[in-house]
């Protein structure tokens, strides 16, 4: 069992790689003067050095590596070690060709690249646990290390033979027989009836690509074979007697593994984040950027970490921007705002060389400490130390939306209705924010999340019910809550099969509907909902709707908008039903923006959950931290101009100035101490 996480202090700091330095001892000393000057308390080291380490087989060299955390150590610097197994020796390469990828079409990959290693291969498993072993032996107990970080970046497959073999057996664990799969994967379409799990390859753009259920259980197989790689890695490293805590830097809106899948092998959740500020107004970046904290904070619920960000510009992607003055300080504490408990950069001493030479760090090539960037980082570390006492503190929400990456594989596989795109994430995008806008905390949840501790709970284009699914949230509303759901919702099993006797699949009565069609419209079509006189909501607003349109069949719902134009003219756009002691809206269309914001400021309001503003300006944020004793408001000013936002009663000021106005960027942090109720 690892060791409980706690650090005491918000971590600063980030990638560093001093074995790009090691003939320049000048620069190792300089770099460690630099941080203390930026209040940088923790680095990240190992995470690319294989070959420095073992730069032959069997041949180690760790010495450098405890010389540096020995001399970070020594001038208060912590060590977040890494194993090395992102990129691997051109020795191994070369000589055990099997620990590289291959590709779909079955070819193998060339030397190079990172993650470009077979996660099924013994080799490549013998020869990374032997490292990590050793690594942990020598260093795993140096006062020093904080944390282990696993590899980086996980992501890619591969289409070996070994990994192929284990697809067949992990498929054989899951269906026990051949005859389960069929049934479960409708093989009988086009013929693709199985006869044994030998048979069996994984989907190929030169086979086949169109059974959806295989689609969707190879993407599994890569989340399930990547953690278990994880297991192996954390398994080498407590051989070698280290307890500490271990984590693995997830990345934005990674479509490629199911992160919820991580929650059990990792002993905290980071994530590497890299927004395109000013690409857009910056509370629509802010809002993007939110949702992904919010993400990595609810497979856990517990604080994470901010593994990666950049200090000033990143160089891989098409526009390169720098941030703007007062924007890194901003973007730092909306991640501590949202439950981190770190700000860690990439990179904190730029490389000379190579594809990253150019990728923003806290040190670059000119080596000195009056750059604005550095100043900027400085600051951040500065008000890193000011709000030490927020460190720890966890966030509570009392509204989710759904957003589930299995179900999201689905969708993109679904052929029908609309093949360019479906607008998935942007419909839950939608919601969130509209929630985020009443100033509430929000969970991003998956089906296995647990319900209960919700007031609301809106689950967009939820086509994929989980066995039992359905139960779980007709119990939620029964119990009280309020439930939100829309069209393309309960279509599917898990196994991406479609449900007899109509849909949402046992929903039809707390719903009181029935989903019969839905249109899909062409990009330059709308449709719009118009308000009942009347309705409960008290909704009086023509709101506009594109993409889908879902025309439903009512029992016993209550009808509160309908569609505008086209044949179905009349039909639902909007439902409501009192189920139990909660309630269930059904949205009937892929609604605009707006639509969803006088939704939910009136749902909130039904729902009786109160927001620690009361209100919140345009393109502000608020987000609320507490501990046992005390809660920690946050608010934000993402906009381009000045907001009034008044200091609540109550409040004290920890952070920021005390007058009303917020300036664009500018963040205000508040303490109050908790009613203790007994």
């Amino acid at each position: 069992m690892a060791k409980k996480i706690e650090y005491g202090r918000f971590l600063h700091g980030g990638d560093y790689n001093p074995e790009q330095w090691l003939d320049r001892p000048d620069i190792l000393k300089k770099d460690i003067e630099y941080f203390k000057e930026a209040h940088i308390n923790t680095v990240s080291v190992g995470i690319f050095s294989w070959a420095v380490l073992e730069p032959e087989e069997g041949k180690y060299n760790l010495d450098w590596l405890e010389q540096i955390i020995d001399n970070l150590y020594k001038e208060g610097i912590y060590t977040i070690l890494a194993t090395p197994s992102g990129a691997r020796p051109k020795w191994m390469a070369d000589k055990y060709p099997e620990v590289l990828r291959m590709d779909p079409d079955r070819t193998r990959r060339f030397f190079g690249g990172r993650h470009n290693h077979c996660y099924t291969s013994p080799v490549y498993r013998e020869k990374i646990h032997a490292m990590d072993k050793l690594l942990s032996q020598r260093l795993g107990s140096h006062p020093g290390v904080l944390l282990w970080h696993i590899s980086n970046e996980f992501g890619g497959e591969c289409y070996c033979p070994l990994c192929q073999q284990k697809f067949r057996e992990w498929l054989k664990e899951k269906y026990g027989t051949i005859e389960n799969l069929n049934s479960s994967w409708c093989t009988t379409f086009w013929s693709h009836i199985y006869n044994s799990f030998d048979q069996i390859e994984a989907p190929s753009p030169k086979g086949e690509d169109a059974l959806h259920a295989l689609n969707l259980d190879w993407k599994r197989f890569v989340t399930d074979r990547t953690i278990d790689f994880i297991k192996e890695e954390v398994s080498a490293i407590r051989e070698g007697g280290s307890e500490l805590p271990v984590t693995a830097n997830l990345m934005y809106d990674y479509n490629g593994l199911d992160y919820k899948e991580f929650r059990d092998v990792l002993d905290i959740v980071s994530w590497d984040n890299y927004p395109s500020w000013h690409k857009k107004e910056e509370f629509l970046t802010a809002i993007d950027a939110g949702m992904q904290h919010d993400l990595m904070r609810s497979i856990k619920k517990q604080p994470f970490l901010l593994m990666e960000s950049c200090p000033s510009a990143t160089n891989w992607k098409p526009i390169n921007k720098l941030k703007k003055p007062g924007m890194m300080l901003a973007a730092s504490l909306q991640a501590v705002a949202h439950g981190a408990d770190s700000v860690l950069y990439f990179q904190l001493h730029q490389s000379q060389g190579a594809s990253e030479k150019f990728h923003g760090a806290v040190i670059d090539h000119y080596g000195g400490d009056d750059t604005r960037v550095f100043k900027e980082v400085t600051k951040v570390g500065e008000a890193l130390v000011k709000l030490q006492e927020v460190c720890g503190s966890q966030m509570k929400a009392l509204a989710a939306v759904l957003y589930d990456r299995e179900n999201n594989w689905a969708i993109q596989d679904v052929q029908g209705p609309r093949n360019e795109n479906m607008f998935y994430t942007e419909a839950v995008q939608k919601q969130y924010r509209a929630l985020r806008e009443q100033g509430l905390n929000v969970d991003v949840i998956s089906m296995e999340h647990e319900l209960s501790d919700y007031k609301i709970v809106a689950a967009p284009m939820a086509y994929m019910f989980k066995d039992g699914y359905e139960k779980q949230l007709r119990v939620f509303a029964k119990n009280g809550g309020t439930l939100v759901i829309t069209y393309w919702s309960g279509l599917v099993d898990e196994n991406d099969k479609c449900f007899l006797g109509g849909t949402p699949y046992g929903l039809q009565e707390a719903a009181g509907l029935r989903t019969e069609e839905i249109d899909a419209l062409y990009d330059w079509e709308e449709n719009f909902g118009i308000p009942e006189n009347g309705n409960h909501l008290g909704i009086t607003g023509t709101y506009t709707c594109k993409n889908l349109c879902e025309l439903v069949k009512t029992s016993d719902a209550e009808i509160l908008m309908r569609y505008g134009k086209d044949f179905y003219a009349g039909k639902p756009v909007l439902t409501h039903k009192t189920y139990g002691k909660g309630h269930i809206y059904y949205v009937c269309a892929d609604m605009e923006l707006a639509f969803y914001e006088d939704f939910y400021g009136r749902i909130v309001k039904e729902a009786g959950v109160q927001a620690p503003l009361k209100f919140v300006p345009a393109g502000v944020s608020v987000s609320l931290r507490e501990n046992e004793a005390y809660e920690y408001l946050f608010i934000q000013n993402f906009a381009r101009e000045a907001k009034a936002v008044p200091i609540p009663t109550g409040y004290e000021l920890i952070y920021g100035t005390e007058t009303e106005v917020l300036e664009p960027l500018e963040t205000r942090i508040l303490k109050r101490r908790k009613l203790i109720t007994k």
